[in-house]
């Protein structure tokens, strides 16, 4: 997959060699030969990486890095600090700063495709997120987006048989996070799967294959999001290469640095947490665009788009479709009387007694101002006809208790059913049909279930 990729560095060399190795790659590579200059390319260009060098006149790459994760725009660009420096202390400084990953050089051609491929990865999911929450914005489905959100209190799984360094690895991480040694691949895998924030997995473990765990996890519909951190052997080149093949998201060298891991793990829990915030503001959007605000029934366009599918399927040999067109009978007196809080209370109490009296196979929804639908698949007309009438005498049996009235309201209703009645049916006929028999309901008197004309 390819990517647009930044490269910064202040020595030209360093920046055409990166350039030539990316672009053999089918990368598209723009440059940067200074922080200020970066800063810029990334605000304009926004790019899918940024190869940041760290060693840089006036701006360094630590204080670039700081400054693109502090801006809204720049923020979820990953960052990858180039260095020569492989000290423990610039790999704090660089975590702390926001960075995603690091190169330290010379670079390695195989190290370097491998983190450019998972971050890349990382990055499409995070912006084909962003970009349907953008959209649940604009249409007002979306009210708000998260802040900052933090990394500390995660769920971490730590897969390991190495019992001294997974406890090691469970207490550093234990004052801030709830870790849990797991040392069968079985119970860590089930362990992620009871929404975990974290895996940590050792893929050097003796008693069992770590990047066949770590595959397992990817592969799974329930975990495939939960961040992995590798922990590898240093200098063991081959096999943390696959893991970030894999889908491993980051690795961290044994010895275990305590700090580097905890700067690791709430980078990744912040991560997640984050898509995590994106995924369930999508799910949200969804529901609230085919739920009606009011009563939380579904709305009439979900309506539509349903029963539209079961009619066809009615019209090549499926079971009938029945339909209930339900009108609250004189509305709009109970408005002109009370106000129309109380009307919305009428409606609201409404909903209930009628999502509480029909099937669990029906769809119950809003049609518009007082007038409701209930779909009714597999249904002919005179198991409809029966719901109907349950619905009517429960609404009338009991007054409605609603807040702003002076005492209870008596509420009724007039239900007209209609159900398909041959190949060339359409949703249209099928709620015209069940309209009529409102309107002759409301004719004899209201308080009635009429049935479609034969």
């Amino acid at each position: 997959m390819s990517a647009r990729i930044l490269v910064v560095d202040d020595i030209e060399a360093n920046v055409r060699l990166l350039e030539a190795k990316l672009s053999a790659e089918y990368y598209q590579v723009s440059t940067a030969f200074d922080g200020v200059s970066a800063l810029e390319a990334a605000q304009s260009e926004r790019p899918d990486i940024i190869l940041l060098d760290v060693m840089m006149p006036g701006l360094d790459g630590f204080e670039v890095c700081r400054r693109l994760k502090a801006e809204p725009i720049t923020r979820h660009i990953p960052v990858v600090l180039v260095t020569a420096l492989d000290g423990r202390q610039d790999r704090l400084t660089g975590l702390k700063a926001g960075a995603d990953d690091f190169l330290t050089k010379p670079i390695d051609d195989v190290a370097l495709f491998a983190r450019v491929r998972s971050l890349t990865r990382l990055k499409l999911v995070i912006d084909e997120l962003r970009q349907r929450e953008a959209s649940g914005r604009r249409i007002g489905v979306i009210e708000s987006v998260a802040g900052r959100l933090g990394g500390a209190g995660g769920r971490i799984v730590i897969a390991d048989d190495h019992e001294r360094q997974s406890r090691r690895i469970a207490d550093e991480l234990g004052v801030e996070h709830r870790p849990v040694i797991e040392m069968e691949p079985e119970l860590a895998h089930i362990a992620v799967r009871a929404r975990a924030d974290l895996l940590i997995v050792n893929i050097a473990a003796t008693n069992f294959d770590g990047l066949r765990l770590a595959a397992q996890i990817r592969s799974d519909e329930t975990t495939r999001h939960v961040p992995i951190l590798a922990v590898t052997e240093a200098g063991e080149r081959t096999r943390a290469m696959k893991a970030l093949e894999i889908g491993v998201n980051d690795l961290i060298a044994r010895p275990v640095d305590p700090e580097e891991l905890a700067a690791r793990a709430r980078t990744l829990i912040r991560q997640k947490r984050y898509t995590d915030f994106l995924r369930n503001n999508l799910d949200n959007s969804l529901e609230l665009a085919v739920t009606d605000p009011l009563t939380g029934l579904h709305n009439r366009r979900y309506m539509s788009t349903q029963l539209a599918g079961l009619a066809k399927r009615a019209n090549h040999g499926g079971g009938p479709v029945s339909a209930l067109l339900v009108d609250i009978d004189h509305f709009k007196r109970i408005n002109d009387s009370f106000g129309h809080d109380v009307g919305d209370a009428v409606l609201r109490e409404f909903a209930v007694r009628l999502a509480t009296n029909v099937r669990a196979i029906d769809l119950p929804c809003r049609y518009g101002g007082e007038e409701f639908v209930v779909v009714m698949p597999d249904t002919p007309l005179d198991a409809a006809e029966r719901v109907a009438e349950r619905l009517r005498l429960h609404v009338s049996g009991a007054p409605f208790n609603v807040a702003g009235a002076a005492e209870p309201l008596t509420v009724t209703i007039s239900i007209g059913v209609a159900t398909t009645l041959g190949d060339d049916d359409t949703p249209e006929s099928l709620l015209k049909r069940a309209d009529e028999a409102v309107y002759q309901a409301k004719s004899k008197g209201r308080n009635l279930v009429v049935l479609q004309a034969a």
